[in-house]
């Protein structure tokens, strides 16, 4: 069963009045699947409390920058840690770079338009390629 790479802020996570939460439609899309879930995030440990990344339902990973999700060395490093192959993960990401730096390590992925919204198409992706 492959594992779902989550975009963190701005795909799990949503700003809101005095801080960020956790999207609820986002979450019960989620939930609609039973693969293993990692939440994927550059964020600093020092920002994990200001983005409510400790209290995600799932694993979260990060590097914290070092290098950033923009580049092949971050993907290749979370699949290292995880000992998954590029084949058993598939990703959805807000950031077309980091997209375009995910498949180039072999990993399928979606580029979500946090501003859209589009439910119907990140089930779609989902639906075909978990």
């Amino acid at each position: 069963m492959k594992t779902l790479l989550i975009d963190a802020v701005d795909g799990l996570v949503i700003p809101c009045e005095g801080g960020f939460k956790i999207f609820a439609e986002m979450h019960d899309l989620l939930e609609s699947f039973p693969n293993r879930k990692i939440v994927v995030t550059n964020a600093r440990s020092d920002s994990f409390a200001k983005f409510g990344l400790d209290k995600m339902p799932y694993e979260v990973f990060t590097l914290q920058q070092n290098p950033a999700k923009t580049e092949a060395k971050y993907f290749e490093t979370l699949l290292q840690h995880f000992r998954l192959n590029s084949r058993e993960a598939v990703y959805f990401e807000h950031n077309p770079e980091a997209v375009r730096a995910a498949e180039s390590v072999g990993i399928k992925s979606y580029y979500y338009d946090s501003k859209k919204r589009d439910f119907d198409s990140l089930k779609s992706f989902l639906v075909e390629n978990l």
